[in-house]
C-alpha cells in the first residue's frame, strides 16, 4: 500500500495544493533540465528513456509515485513493457532504501527514474533548509544507486511546489519540477473499472497522469488504459519523451 501525494491523513491529491501561481497552456513539466534531446535512449543525466528530438505529439505520461513493495512495482513495470509503453517512476527515497534493486529495474526496463523525496512529507509545508534536505537526500540516494539523480522532481503530498520547494529544488539539481494535469486516485483503491474511468474520460495528448506503485488496482487497470490510449491515438511515454527540449518556465500544468 502506498501514501497520495496530498494530506497526510487523506492520502490524496488536492488540485493546486502548495499553489505555484503560475497558470500554462502547455503539457505539464517545469524549467531547463539537463539530458533534454537526447537520444540512443538514454538522457544525459543517465536514465533511460526512448530516443527523441522533439516532444510526442501524441505522448502522454504515465508518472508512477515509486513505493510499495517490490513484488508489485516490478509486476506493474512489467505490464507495461509487455504493451511496450515507458513509464516515469518519482520514487520515495525511503522505498528505494528498503528494495535499492528497484532503482536499476526502474531503468534496466527502459523507464525513467526521479526524485519524490525522501519520506514524502508534506513539502509545501517544511522550511527552505528541510526542504532542501528532503530533495537532496533522495537525490543524493539515486545518485549512489544509478550514477544519476535524474532529470525530475515532484513535490510530496502536492501538485504544484511552492516557490521555496522549487528553489530548494534547484539548489539540488532539479531545474525542472514536474507535476501533473490529471490523477487517477488510484491510490484510494476505488477498483479497476474506476482507475481506468479516471484515466480514459479526461486524458488528452501532452498530459501528465499521476498514478502510483504499490496498489494492486493499478497493475489491473494498466492493460485497459494502455490499450485505451492507443484507441484513441495516443502512447505511453516518459516525461523525457513528452519533454525533450529544456524549458524556461518554473512549472508546467495545463489544468
Amino acid at each position: 500500500m502506498t501514501e497520495g501525494c496530498s494530506s497526510p491523513s487523506s492520502g490524496g491529491h488536492p488540485a493546486g495544493a502548495g499553489g505555484s501561481g503560475v497558470a500554462h497552456s502547455g503539457p505539464s513539466a517545469t524549467s531547463t533540465a539537463p539530458g533534454a534531446g537526447t537520444s540512443s535512449g538514454a538522457s544525459a543525466s543517465g536514465n533511460a528513456v526512448p530516443s527523441a528530438s522533439a516532444a510526442v505529439a501524441n505522448g502522454v505520461a504515465l508518472t508512477f509515485h515509486g513505493d510499495g513493495t517490490a513484488s508489485l512495482a516490478t509486476a506493474l513495470l512489467s505490464e507495461a513493457e509487455r504493451a511496450g509503453a515507458r513509464v516515469t517512476v518519482l520514487a520515495v527515497g525511503r522505498w528505494l532504501g528498503e528494495y535499492p534493486q528497484m532503482a536499476r529495474r526502474v531503468l534496466d526496463g527502459g523507464h525513467e527514474l526521479g526524485n519524490h523525496t525522501e519520506h514524502h512529507i508534506d513539502i509545501d509545508a517544511l522550511s527552505s533548509s528541510a526542504a532542501y534536505a528532503e530533495i537532496e537526500d533522495c537525490a543524493a540516494r539515486l545518485q549512489r544507486l544509478t550514477g544519476s539523480r535524474g532529470r525530475w522532481f515532484r513535490p510530496s503530498q502536492a501538485q504544484h511546489a511552492t516557490t521555496t520547494v522549487r528553489a530548494a529544488a534547484a539548489r539540488a539539481g532539479y531545474p525542472t519540477v514536474l507535476s501533473y494535469d490529471l490523477d487517477s486516485l488510484d491510490y484510494t483503491d476505488p477498483g479497476t473499472d474506476a482507475v481506468v474511468h479516471n484515466v480514459l474520460s479526461a486524458v488528452r495528448a501532452g498530459d501528465v497522469v499521476s498514478m502510483h506503485l504499490g496498489h494492486t488496482g493499478t497493475i489491473t487497470a494498466l492493460p485497459a488504459i494502455l490499450d485505451g490510449l492507443r484507441t484513441r491515438g495516443l502512447q505511453a511515454v516518459t516525461a523525457s519523451a513528452l519533454f525533450p527540449q529544456p524549458l524556461s518556465i518554473s512549472e508546467v500544468a495545463r489544468r
